[in-house]
C-alpha cells in the first residue's frame, strides 16, 4: 500500500515500507529504547518466513493522515512515560518533515524491559 501526497506537478507515491524504515531508524535512536517487539505472534512468524516487514511497526493511512503503532522494548531504569513520549514526538516530527504527510496519532506500546549487563 502506498501513501500519495499530491504536489503541483503530480503525485508522489511513498510505500508504507519506506515510512516504516524511517520510523524504525528514528525509534532506535531514541534514548531508552533498546529494541522493537512484534505486534503479535503472527507478525513475528510472517517476518521470519518472508524476511519482509518492520517488526513492531504498523502504519495506517486514513483520510490523508497517518496513524503509527510502534511496539518497543525499553531499558530497565528509564522512565517509561518519558521514553514513550519522546519516541512519539520524534517519530511524528521526522515523518512529517521528511514525507510531508501529517501524522494524526502515534501509539507507543511498551512490550518489555531489558536489563543491560553491568559487568
Amino acid at each position: 500500500m502506498n501513501v500519495q501526497p499530491k504536489t503541483v506537478k503530480g503525485n508522489i507515491f511513498i510505500a508504507h515500507q519506506a515510512i516504516a524504515s524511517l520510523v524504525h531508524k528514528t525509534v532506535l535512536e531514541t534514548y531508552g529504547v533498546v529494541g522493537l517487539a512484534p505486534k503479535n505472534f503472527a507478525q513475528d512468524i510472517t517476518r521470519a518466513i518472508t524476511g519482509e516487514g518492520n517488526r513492531g511497526i504498523v502504519i495506517k493511512h486514513e483520510k490523508g493522515h497517518l496513524t503509527i503503532d510502534v511496539y518497543i522494548i525499553i531499558e530497565y531504569g528509564t522512565r517509561i512515560k518519558t521514553v514513550a513520549s519522546v519516541a512519539a514526538d520524534t517519530i511524528s516530527y521526522r515523518v512529517e518533515k521528511i514525507t510531508g504527510i501529517p501524522v494524526a496519532k502515534i501509539n507507543v506500546h511498551v512490550r518489555g524491559l531489558r536489563i543491560s549487563d553491568t559487568d
